[in-house]
């Protein structure tokens, strides 16, 4: 049965996913309120998605070499988690009723982001420094390219153009600081339970062929 076989990564995983897409419809269909306005909500809802459907399509490639792969519940549900929290302080009114929800979005969006990544290196036998510099480098450059969009989307002759200098600086610090976390938790705490377990399993795997 489904519902038997619902795992708690997968229920968690689809709820971002149902939540995600819910709340971009709403914004669409109300492009009016207030808290909407000057948001790029209809870009928002035209590039979120994405975020969605990339592990999907990436599994369903890979699942027909390789028929036993799992699933990877954990970075599907991390990789849409942060789009989910932008727009939920979209529709809460958040960015402009807290001074500091930005900041916090962007030290803890890009600490989830850059975790996704994480667990998808976790799939390769890297080292804990190659690992940390990996997805620090990846927090990096996507927190750029992120102030690139965002200022060509609705900085650029907006009221909020005069300060952007300095907020663009300390959104990348604030993206590098979430990186660094996520670099720390995946190579020196998780990697090394990785490792563990695929030893593990390779040592089971290896008493199974041993001929009785």
């Amino acid at each position: 049965m489904v519902v038997r076989d619902l795992s708690w990564p997968m229920a968690l995983n689809l709820g971002v996913k149902i939540a995600l897409v819910g709340l971009l419809l709403f914004a669409v269909l109300n492009p009016d309120m207030q808290q909407f306005q000057g948001k790029a909500m209809t870009g928002r809802a035209l590039t979120y998605p994405i975020a969605i459907v990339i592990v999907p399509i990436g599994y369903w490639i890979l699942h027909r070499s390789r028929p036993n792969l799992a699933y990877p519940h954990i970075l599907d549900m991390l990789l849409g988690l942060p789009f989910l929290i932008d727009v939920a302080g979209n529709a809460l009114d958040l960015y402009d009723t807290i001074d500091w929800w930005d900041d916090l979005n962007h030290f803890v969006n890009w600490a989830i982001l850059c975790a996704a990544f994480g667990q998808l290196l976790l799939h390769f036998p890297y080292g804990k420094w190659t690992m940390a510099g990996l997805i620090v480098g990846f927090g990096s450059v996507s927190g750029v390219i992120w102030e690139i969009a965002e200022y060509f989307t609705f900085v650029r002759g907006g009221p909020e153009e005069a300060t952007a200098y300095t907020d663009t600086l300390g959104d990348l610090a604030l993206d590098l600081a979430g990186a660094i976390v996520a670099a720390w938790i995946t190579a020196w705490l998780l990697r090394p339970r990785s490792v563990a377990a695929d030893s593990a399993g390779r040592h089971d795997s290896s008493a199974l062929q041993q001929p009785a």
